[in-house]
């Protein structure tokens, strides 16, 4: 007698899997790709803060919310549900930016399903931040978080070096938190021994928020106004040739010239 033989895994794959990222936070930040598959999902999936900043979206939907440390749940979570159904796993800024969709997309290859992904793009906190503060970012940059709970101190210390001694803007998430303050000023004294105490330094905090602040400093000043930073806040360390854009005694804004003043008359 012939044996029936099941179907393949894939074959049981209906549902569709979403990696969305909301941008800064504000709800006129969001794409209106992001927008469009939330709308069209089953079920809404992420941490508490992301959810509450689209609230206004997931009405009656299926939410899941987890809290900050449970990425790896999130991220099987929301494949076993995207088996079968429609599901946006949101995250904060963009996905592929210290978000969700490197979990996501690490779990899904482990399980070897062939669940059918979009990542949707979202506005990253550096941009977001360098829109707030000018230009800083206008040529070459590099973005680093302090964070060292998945990558070793002496490594985040050994980039730093090496940015920093480059001389180009660096961008710095994830820069304090109630468990970890002496990163930022190790990082600090790294461009230091680098750059000039006057290089120019910009804190902006919750970007496109009510609660935004923006903040202007120097390398060697950074000290007096370190308690206002913490995790909701991005540092921006200038390079060699930013500088900060001034009207009067006014400070305007941090602009990182891209060389047309070395080329064209304006």
């Amino acid at each position: 007698m012939e044996m029936s033989r099941l179907p393949s895994p894939d074959k049981l794959v209906t549902g569709r899997l979403y990696i969305v990222g909301i941008g800064p936070g504000s709800p006129e930040m969001l794409t209106r790709r992001a927008e469009k598959v939330i709308a069209e999902s089953d079920v809404v999936i992420g941490n508490d803060f992301y959810l509450d900043q689209i609230s206004h979206l997931v009405q009656g939907k299926n939410v899941i919310r987890s809290r900050m440390g449970k990425e790896v749940d999130r991220a099987k979570e929301c494949i076993n549900l995207a088996k079968t159904t429609s599901v946006s796993m949101v995250s904060g800024g963009d996905p592929g930016v210290y978000g969700m969709a490197s979990i996501v997309l690490e779990v899904l290859e482990h399980t070897g399903l062939a669940i059918p992904v979009e990542i949707v793009p979202g506005i990253t906190a550096a941009t977001a931040g360098a829109a707030r503060l000018g230009s800083p970012l206008s040529g070459d940059f590099a973005v680093v978080s302090l964070s060292d709970l998945l990558t070793p101190r002496e490594v985040i210390k050994a980039r730093l070096s090496a940015l920093f001694s480059v001389k180009m803007p660096v961008v710095l998430y994830n820069p304090k938190s109630r468990t970890r303050t002496e990163q930022l000023g190790e990082a600090i004294a790294l461009a230091l021994e680098y750059l000039p105490s006057d290089t120019p330094v910009g804190i902006v905090r919750n970007a496109y928020r009510e609660d935004e602040s923006v903040l202007y400093t120097t390398l060697g000043k950074v000290w007096e106004i370190e308690d206002l930073v913490d995790m909701h806040a991005v540092v921006f360390i200038g390079g060699e040739e930013t500088r900060i854009w001034k009207r009067g005694e006014d400070v305007k804004g941090i602009i990182t010239p891209r060389g047309y003043h070395r080329k064209y008359l304006y």
